[in-house]
């Protein structure tokens, strides 16, 4: 060994460089272990602020609902009966009770979609390691580890998931999904977790919920479904579309399968309830149920009336914007109370679909639609009056959207569809429907409530929901009926005016020059009419007189005051003359006319044409409460009065051939130039019914009795059913209403023996009156005038003669009437000589007498120059007369409906 001092020096050296490299070497580890824990630390520290930041930002459940807010809307029946569901695509459920969910329905879910659903917190540890295993060793992470807890917060608080873009943000809302479900299973049952989820569930076909699923694939009560029918509904939610038993059965078939088979080995059912399940026929009930959801799917003209009604009355009653009220009523799981009446509405509906109610010749309108796509991608729509106008302008000028039988009328849209494609276009829609001509609508109210019961939009098979709807939509001209509203209400309510006031029916014009026609022109004018007999016989130019009298503008107020909502107020449109005669702007609506009379028929009480009586929400709570809100319109004796005249335009006026029987009826017709329109609007105790009959395109109707009665024919037919088990009754009879005898030329008291011996009958009849306004003077235009039965002139002391009762026509009387036919001889006869005097003495008595009987009528014969007798010459017989309305002429606003009307 050498121990030598340089040796020694050196080793010590060495020891000491080895000493100093361990030292600087620990230092380094420990650098780096203390860097390690730095970062462990700051990592831990971030972590725990990530988690924490998760944590915080998480929705807060304390007080948030996590079942589903989304429902449908039910309208139901007056006894309570679902009749209508209405929904948005995302919101066709009903929500429903564990309890009312079968447990089959329940395991069969919990089996293919969580099988620890019952076991764990929230979050399934042995589903998460085994999807992270099976991902690892096949490359694909698809296999799900959601827990039905996680699935119900993903529906109905992450809401947006769909949207996501990145891992980042998925990584966010599974780690606050997961936490959330563990805090969700802390405050809630597995039952209640498990009923919402049942409710939320994507079911396919427009379906969420077991509810909705239920009745849609089997139409029944989920309570009511077997274990095979569990089955389907467990099989589809993985996904909706490729699992839909309609569309995709083989697929869920062997979806169901698997959810079978789960069943088994998680010990819910016997492998014998399985092959029980197999073995049945499910497909089939599911395909038949399918196609009869198709054919009722289409709403009828009442719901479309209904929910026009529901959305107008939510904005503006509860305050809602348009899209609040939508979402409202087709997500917000409202319950809507129908007012409609079943047997009623059917009555209307097989009385609407009767041919024998129609003209025998029934005609086909068209109605169009085509949206085609060009080559450059531009999507282009054609309409019915793109239709229209191609033919009218391509040589044929008088087309009009009426064919005599539906192939033609094919052809015709078949023929234009090929004038609009061109080389490379695709047809995206086309639609043709066929509509039977000429149409019709119907209303019926309860007057005492203004609920309406039934109404009919139009005839035909109604091929789509929230159509045209003739009787709430469709803007027709009145004609006479609008006499009632918009003159003799107002006449006898304020203007001092009677039944039995008076008017010439003579030669009369508009302001304008242009002449008032009635639509009986082919007689002469009636003379002196009193506004009953104006109403009974619906003649126009009483009507337009009595209007100018009182003031267009008190006859416009009073028409809105009925709720006549589409008059312009305007001299140069409605408030003017022909206001009268119903000749205005844009027509009125059925629905608002058959509320009209039914004011009337309600004692002068209007009340709104309701469709529901209540809006609650899913709560229950009241929403709307629709009960009837009356206001008077007029007077209860002004609307027995006008109720009485009408009663004769029934009995022996212009609706002669309607008919209850026993029952008390009355009403008014209404037709417009060349019967473009046809309406018959009246009223029984019970009910108001309003019929309106035309063609879609207000083409006139052909001439013939059917042609121009149908609308009578319709309303005859659809009350006599209604009526047929309901007690007679008579209109009640106010306490101030008395009776007295007056001169119908005169309208004042009438004269025993002079009135009443009219040459064309006696003109006394008994009339009502409210007390206090009944007529005290004595008629002044009968006279008894002593007139030579040789000559008939006025008689001289030398003349055989006889009494004759003549008319004086009023000063300033115009033109000829039938009056100036019984005007007083206005020449004295010259006299007779001694020897024609002894000549009758001796040998004419005979003669004499005879002339006697020939030339001096008695009461209620007619005179020797007029053809029959009868308190009404020419008179309608048992079919009435139709057309009364002939007397406004276009351009005064009685023709076509929307057509300008020129200033008066």
């Amino acid at each position: 060994m050498n121990y030598g001092r340089e040796n020694l020096s050196k080793k010590k050296k060495d020891m000491t460089g080895s000493k100093v490299g361990k030292k600087v070497g620990l230092t380094v580890v420990k650098a780096v272990l203390i860097c390690l824990l730095v970062l462990i630390v700051a990592g831990g520290c971030a972590g725990y602020g990530i988690v924490k930041g998760l944590i915080d930002s998480a929705p807060d459940i304390s007080n948030m609902n996590v079942a589903p807010t989304a429902s449908a809307t039910y309208i139901y029946d007056q006894t309570g009966n679902p009749i209508q569901k209405l929904t948005e695509p995302t919101s066709n459920r009903t929500l429903v009770k564990i309890a009312d969910i079968p447990l089959d329905l329940q395991h069969a879910v919990v089996a293919i979609e969580d099988e620890r659903f019952y076991q764990h917190n929230g979050i399934d540890i042995r589903g998460i390691i085994r999807a992270g295993l099976i991902g690892v060793t096949s490359g694909h992470f698809s296999e799900g580890a959601s827990t039905i807890t996680q699935q119900l917060l993903k529906n109905n608080v992450f809401t947006d998931w769909v949207t996501e873009t990145n891992l980042i943000e998925k990584f966010k809302r599974k780690f606050q999904e997961q936490y959330l479900a563990v805090k969700l299973e802390e405050s809630m049952t597995k039952e209640q977790i498990l009923e919402d989820y049942l409710n939320t569930i994507n079911l396919g076909a427009g379906a969420y919920g077991v509810q909705a699923a239920a009745h849609r694939y089997f139409n029944k009560d989920v309570s009511e479904l077997t274990l095979s029918e569990s089955t389907v509904l467990a099989g589809i939610s993985q996904n909706p579309t490729a699992y839909n038993p309609i569309l995709y059965p083989s697929n869920n078939a062997d979806r169901r399968k698997v959810v079978l088979e789960k069943m088994v080995e998680q010990e819910y059912i016997t492998q014998e309830q399985m092959d029980e399940a197999l073995a049945d026929d499910v497909y089939s009930r599911i395909q038949k149920t399918d196609s009869e959801t198709e054919q009722t799917s289409v709403y009828t003209y009442y719901v479309d009336a209904l929910i026009d009604q529901v959305m107008d009355d939510l904005q503006t009653e509860l305050g809602y914007s348009y899209l609040q009220a939508y979402k409202a009523l087709y997500s917000g799981g409202l319950k809507v109370y129908s007012a409609q009446d079943d047997a009623i509405q059917q009555i209307c509906d097989e009385e609407f679909a009767n041919p024998a109610n129609y003209p025998s010749f029934v005609q086909t309108g068209l109605d169009y639609a085509l949206s085609i796509q060009q080559k450059d991608g531009e999507v282009l729509s054609y309409d019915t009056n793109d239709l229209l106008t191609y033919f009218q302008e391509n040589g044929e000028p008088d087309f009009n959207l009426l064919f005599d039988d539906d192939d033609t009328a094919r052809a015709y849209a078949q023929q234009y569809k090929q004038s609009v494609l061109k080389s490379g276009d695709t047809v995206l829609t086309e639609r043709v429907s066929l509509i039977p001509q000429p149409q019709a609508s119907v209303v019926i109210m309860d007057q005492s409530t203004g609920f309406v019961k039934a109404i009919v939009g139009g005839r035909g098979r109604k091929e789509a929901s929230l159509t045209l709807n003739r009787a709430t939509s469709t803007r027709r001209q009145p004609g006479s009926t609008f006499k009632i509203v918009s003159t003799y209400a107002p006449a006898i309510d304020s203007a001092g005016m009677t039944l039995a006031t008076v008017f010439d029916d003579e030669p009369y014009a508009y302001t304008t020059g242009v002449e008032v026609k009635n639509w009986d022109s082919y007689n002469q004018y009636k003379g002196m009419t009193t506004i009953r007999d104006a109403i009974t016989n619906s003649v126009n130019v009483v009507a337009v007189k009595c209007l100018t009298q009182i003031t267009p503008r008190l006859g416009f107020d009073y028409a809105e005051k009925f709720g006549i909502s589409t008059l312009y107020d305007d001299v140069n449109l409605d408030v003017r003359q022909p206001l009268a005669l119903g000749g205005i702007t844009d027509g009125v609506v059925n629905k608002e006319l058959t509320a009209a009379f039914a004011t009337i028929a309600n004692k002068g009480q209007y009340n709104k044409p309701k469709f529901y009586t209540k809006i609650e929400d899913v709560d229950g709570n009241t929403l709307i409460d629709n009960s009837p809100v009356s206001t008077t319109v007029i007077k209860d004796t002004t609307a027995f009065l006008l109720t009485s005249a009408m009663q004769d335009v029934v009995t022996r006026g212009t609706a002669s051939g309607i008919n209850l029987g026993e029952m008390a009826v009355a009403g008014k017709t209404g037709t417009t130039d060349d019967y473009r329109n046809i309406w018959f609007v009246g009223y029984t105790p019970y009910y108001t019914c309003g019929i309106w009959g035309g063609y879609d395109n207000n083409d006139e109707l052909p001439e013939g009795d059917i042609y121009h009665t149908y609308s009578k024919v319709l309303w005859n037919s659809i009350m006599t059913r209604i009526h047929a088990e309901l007690p007679a009754m008579q209109f009640e009879v106010p306490a101030n209403i008395v009776k007295t005898t007056v001169c119908r030329k005169s309208g004042k008291l009438a004269i025993p023996g002079v009135c009443s011996n009219d040459p064309r009958g006696s003109q006394a009849y008994e009339e009502y009156f409210v007390s206090g306004t009944e007529p005290t003077e004595s008629c002044d235009l009968h006279v008894a005038v002593s007139v030579c039965s040789k000559t008939g002139l006025l008689a001289t002391s030398t003349c055989p003669s006889f009494n004759k009762i003549c008319i004086k026509r009023p000063a300033g009387s115009e033109g000829t009437t039938e009056d100036s036919n019984y005007a007083p001889p206005y020449q004295t006869c010259p006299g007779h000589t001694v020897i024609e005097q002894i000549d009758d003495l001796l040998g004419g008595d005979k003669e004499k007498e005879s002339e006697s009987e020939t030339e001096a009528p008695q009461e209620g014969e007619a005179p020797p120059d007029q053809n029959g007798g009868g308190e009404n010459p020419g008179d309608p017989g048992e079919n009435g007369q139709n057309g009364e309305d002939g007397g406004v002429p276009p351009e005064n606003g009685g023709g076509d409906a929307g057509q300008e009307v020129p200033q008066q």
